[in-house]
């Protein structure tokens, strides 16, 4: 029989395997831990109504925006979110 790092009901076929440092507390590796929570991190904000946007600036303004977000005590992302939100309900005034 096989084993496989996602396999959480046979536990006792890792036994022989000696780790050094701090007992795992998760059976499975940390690869497969982050795929993992990367899905259910996808679930809730596909729950809550949100979208994933990716878009590449360059490190100036990325650097402006990081600084902004600090100095107004909220993330990146929200910052964006607003700056879009306002820049859509201008265009849309405006046509």
């Amino acid at each position: 029989m096989a084993k496989q790092n996602t396999d959480r009901t046979t536990i006792d076929l890792f036994a022989s395997e000696k780790r050094v440092g701090r007992p795992r507390t998760n059976p499975l590796e940390r690869k497969d831990q982050l795929k993992t929570n990367k899905r259910n991190q996808l679930k809730r904000d596909r729950a809550n109504g949100l979208k994933r946007i990716e878009l590449k600036v360059e490190l100036a303004l990325f650097e402006q925006l990081n600084q902004l977000a600090t100095e107004s005590g909220i993330s990146r992302s929200e910052l964006i979110e607003k700056m879009l939100n306002k820049q859509v309900s201008q265009f849309s005034t405006n046509q």
